[in-house]
């Protein structure tokens, strides 16, 4: 630490180390966009008074600004600084009260703080404003308002909020208000946190409804776009709010309820936003994690230490992609983009506040009580260098791969795994990243004799993710014509790769958002990985090795799957045959089904079969879509069919006679009635039941008689016919006029069929009698 400061260079800087040093509640402090002033918000114990003061740099002198407040006045809200598009580069100060007047105030040198105006930006005399920020020119804020009634349902009284936004315009003739823009009404209460593009919705601690403290939402004011997301989940929902009868919070979360309700709630102890961005939290485990404006959530970094308490600070700043978070008096700096601890600094004083480096970029500025001192940290010497990340995220990964393999309770880190010296898996590999990935700056360094075959094998793995790691430099520095080609041909590496691995709860996950970004590629790299094709025949063919058949294969846990929207692989490839190519779909099923059959015994339930069906499966996906047509119902009968199964092919048969294709219904019976005796009687007692109740079979009787199972008698045929016969609510009669009722004349070739057949217990006792010996010999007696 390098001391910048001891504030004696502040004006008033003598009671500025006063306040800091009081030890009272933790203040709020703020520097301007030029770095030139500080604001000092301080909430005080009684009897001394809550305030906001204002401190100059340099000793500029000009008047102070001081405002204090002492309840049940209106309390201090926000303070926002506003860019002014006056002079360039100056700026203006917004601050905000509880029952909604704003007072934008001006600095000018030699003169010090001037008023400009005072306006009241709710339009409502009782609203009172909860969270404000400020996003480009315009004032977003959450404000309450109470209903008229005193006794309002409760239930209700928790949606009292609304989200609105106003442009503050500053100009030379003064400084105006626009128009109120409803964003969300009927809403609960909400911290507002603004990025550069978007606005983030937080729940406030004390929400009124379990369900809405388990989601976030962001705003978009350019495409007037609300995100649902959960960091328990990942992205929810998106839905865009064209007119202001569409801004109400329950429409917004109609046809999500149900899913949201089986979220987890919340859990956050600190928020802020990035730089880049996206959102910051850290929850009440010390878990650091960032939610993208997209919706989607990464974890970063853990904190040291068991849960934050509840008045515990956690201070948040980014630089670049390094992260700075004191906690503790401790600062840590973070890699954003790896997780990886940089540097860890204890600090002798537990109070600091994070303050604007003003140009510069390796460096972190901290207030303290003392003064105000620089915090630098070393970039590394060349970035395109992925050695000491890349030899990191080797142990990582060997942590995880060894925990879930082990049967001990302790937990196993990175460091135990260096030092151990029980798994050497990992240290040999990390020494041959190191040696390879050095050749290229370096002279080859030495590397033991044992490890050569080792390297040698690996070669063209590395290779590969040499070329992998250049191909995504390629992806970040193309131009955009270019883009698109770079992406097909990483997404094929990337799931080729992951087909290789461990089917883990992360790997499906990243397949699955590979697929909803980029659908084709997905697909073709599936074709490629699966080398599917068609042979001279027509038929669809895939040599595919039985690792990868596996990998496809693989279910994951209930728990890992649905609340997030996250998919198996098979359905995720089920759902690109729909999408690209949807008359390869039962073929794929059915090779699917082939190698199931060689690989496990049936219904085994270490096999994928033993669970659920593949054709329910592929059904599954099939019923997801949004409309239902023709094609769909062709394509369910053929997943119904290429399975063999008896179940499916009679409730492929049901929904041929509903569908009243009868050629196609005396085809399948045909076809299918060879597989078992069971399916052939169940399927021949269907049909008897349909022609009894119906005459649209009578052209296909003919090719249905022979279908009939020898075990069935004159007897069972005619009390299955009986029991089919259409109900008629007159007398019946010996000859009917309507002509579709079925006639002994109809039945009589079947009938004579069975009397000429002998059946199967005439054949057993047949047996019997024509024995050598009858009667049989008394068996020999037991003395």
């Amino acid at each position: 630490l390098r001391q910048v400061s001891d504030l004696s260079d502040f004006s008033r800087g003598h009671w500025l180390r006063e306040l800091l040093c009081r030890g009272e509640e933790p203040s709020h402090v703020q520097s301007s966009p030029d770095g030139q002033h500080l604001l000092l918000l301080q909430k005080s114990r009684p009897p001394t008074l809550p305030r906001v003061v204002a401190f100059q740099r340099h000793s500029i002198a000009g008047a102070d600004l001081e405002r204090t407040w002492q309840p049940p006045q209106p309390a201090l809200v926000g303070l926002l600084f506003l860019q002014s598009p006056v002079v360039l580069g100056s700026w203006v100060l917004a601050v905000v009260w509880e029952h909604g007047r704003t007072e934008v105030w001006h600095f000018v040198v030699a003169v010090g703080w001037q008023l400009l105006q005072t306006l009241e930006l709710c339009q409502g005399a009782r609203a009172r404003v909860v969270s404000v920020c400020s996003q480009g020119a315009s004032l977003v804020w959450c404000e309450e308002r109470p209903p008229l009634g005193a006794h309002s349902d409760m239930s209700k009284c928790a949606f009292r909020f609304c989200v609105c936004a106003r442009a503050l315009e500053v100009g030379e003739q003064g400084v105006r208000l626009g128009t109120v823009r409803i964003v969300l009404h009927n809403s609960p209460e909400y911290q507002v946190l603004a990025s550069p593009q978007h606005v983030f919705l937080v729940p406030a601690a004390a929400t009124g409804s379990a369900t809405t403290s388990k989601f976030l939402l962001i705003w978009h004011p350019e495409k007037a776009r609300f995100t649902i997301t959960a960091p328990s989940a990942g992205f929810v929902h998106s839905k865009v709010l064209r007119s202001s009868s569409e801004s109400d919070f329950r429409k917004l979360l109609l046809g999500s309820v149900g899913l949201l309700s089986g979220f987890a709630s919340l859990d956050i102890h600190t928020s802020t936003v990035s730089n880049s961005g996206g959102l910051l939290l850290v929850s009440t485990k010390g878990s650091v994690s960032v939610v993208e404006p997209d919706g989607t959530q990464r974890h970063i970094f853990d904190l040291e230490g068991n849960h934050l308490a509840q008045g515990s600070q956690v201070q948040l700043k980014t630089f670049g992609s390094i992260l700075a978070c004191v906690l503790a008096g401790v600062v840590y700096l973070v890699d954003q983009n790896s997780g990886r601890l940089i540097e860890k600094e204890v600090l002798s004083m537990k109070e600091v506040h994070f303050l604007e480096s003003q140009g510069e970029e390796d460096s972190i500025q901290l207030l303290t009580q003392t003064g105000i001192y620089s915090f630098s940290f070393s970039k590394p010497e060349d970035s395109s260098r992925p050695e000491p990340c890349l030899v990191e995220m080797v142990f990582e990964e060997a942590c995880r791969y060894y925990q879930r393999r082990s049967l001990s309770s302790s937990k196993l880190t990175v460091e135990k795994l260096k030092k151990g010296g029980t798994f050497q898996a990992p240290v040999v590999l990390a020494a041959i990243l190191q040696h390879s990935l050095h050749q290229k700056q370096k002279p080859a360094q030495s590397l033991q004799d044992s490890y050569a075959k080792l390297l040698s094998t690996l070669s063209l793995e590395l290779q590969s993710y040499m070329s992998l790691e250049l191909l995504k430099t390629c992806v970040v520095c193309a131009p955009e014509s270019e883009v698109e080609s770079y992406c097909k041909e990483l997404v094929e590496q990337e799931v080729s790769r992951i087909l290789q691995s461990d089917m883990d709860k992360d790997n499906l996950a990243y397949l699955n958002s590979v697929f909803a970004s980029f659908p084709k590629a997905a697909w073709k790299a599936t074709r490629s990985c699966l080398q599917l094709q068609q042979n001279g025949d027509g038929l669809l063919v895939a040599r595919a090795t039985p690792e990868v058949w596996k990998k496809v294969l693989c279910q994951p846990q209930v728990e890992d799957v649905g609340q997030n929207g996250m998919v198996p692989l098979f359905e995720l490839i089920c759902a690109s045959f729909l999408k690209f190519k949807p008359k390869w779909l039962p073929s794929f099923v059915e090779l699917t089904q082939q190698y199931v059959s060689n690989s496990w015994s049936y219904s085994s339930k270490e096999g994928p079969e033993g669970r659920v069906p593949l054709y329910k499966r592929a059904l599954g996906v099939l019923a997801r879509k949004n409309k239902h047509g023709e094609a769909d119902d062709e394509m369910e009968l053929e997943l119904l069919l290429c399975s063999k199964r008896p179940k499916a092919v009679l409730q492929a048969l049901h929904l041929l006679i509903r569908l009243k294709q009868w050629q196609r219904v005396v085809e399948v019976a045909e076809k299918f009635s060879k597989l078992s005796p069971l399916l052939n009687k169940e399927i021949f007692t269907t049909l008897l039941a349909e022609l009894a109740q119906h005459r649209e079979l009578d052209p296909y009787l003919d090719r249905l008689w022979p279908l009939c199972p020898a075990e069935l008698t004159a007897s069972d045929i005619l009390t299955m016919v009986l029991q089919h016969l259409p109900h008629s609510q007159e007398d019946p009669v010996p000859f009917s006029s309507e002509g579709n009722q079925l006639t002994v004349g109809l039945l009589k070739p079947l009938l004579q069929r069975v009397v000429q057949c002998p059946s199967i217990q005439e054949e057993m006792y047949s047996d019997a009698l024509q024995s050598t010996t009858f009667p049989p010999p008394t068996p020999p007696r037991e003395h």
